[in-house]
């Protein structure tokens, strides 16, 4: 299980998924300059200190891709379903850009403040790299299996 170069790509994307939840995702200021807000995957925290509760998604469809890759690690007897797994790991980090993009559009709009993404908001790009690179692992796997089992027979 260990030796498979699939489950270290799905355990990266685990990490970079966490450390995403983590850390801030984003930035919003004035044309000025002056900070207005600060974006994480759970809140919004305003320059005033309060907290606005908006992008919760972001953080679920994290934790929902964080723990599926995880768990697909596990499921390395059944090649079938671990593609299926990491496909739907993928199109969820596709969908969280989605939901990044809309809520940064959102906040900028209703504070009239310009946007700047972190470092941090990158992660999930890399983690969707490594989400593909394990689904060719796992076909690779896949393609292995099933050419020796032709040749048995």
């Amino acid at each position: 299980m260990i030796q498979r170069i699939q489950t270290l790509y799905l355990l990266a994307a685990c990490i970079l998924c966490v450390a995403t939840m983590s850390t801030g995702i984003g930035h919003f200021h004035t044309p000025q300059g002056e900070p207005v807000a600060d974006m994480y995957n759970l809140w919004l925290t305003l320059s005033d200190g309060s907290h606005s509760l908006r992008p919760w998604s972001l953080f679920v469809l994290l934790l929902i891709v964080s723990t599926l890759s995880f768990l697909d690690i596990l499921l390395f007897r059944r090649r079938a379903l671990q593609m299926r797994v990491a496909s739907f790991c993928m199109i969820l980090v596709v969908g969280w850009y989605v939901v990044y993009g809309i809520f940064a559009w959102q906040t900028c709009e209703s504070f009239q403040a310009e946007f700047r993404p972190t470092l941090a908001a990158a992660l999930p790009f890399v983690a969707l790299v490594a989400l593909w690179l394990a689904f060719r692992g796992i076909l690779h796997d896949e393609r292995l299996v099933r050419s020796s089992y032709d040749r048995l027979r």
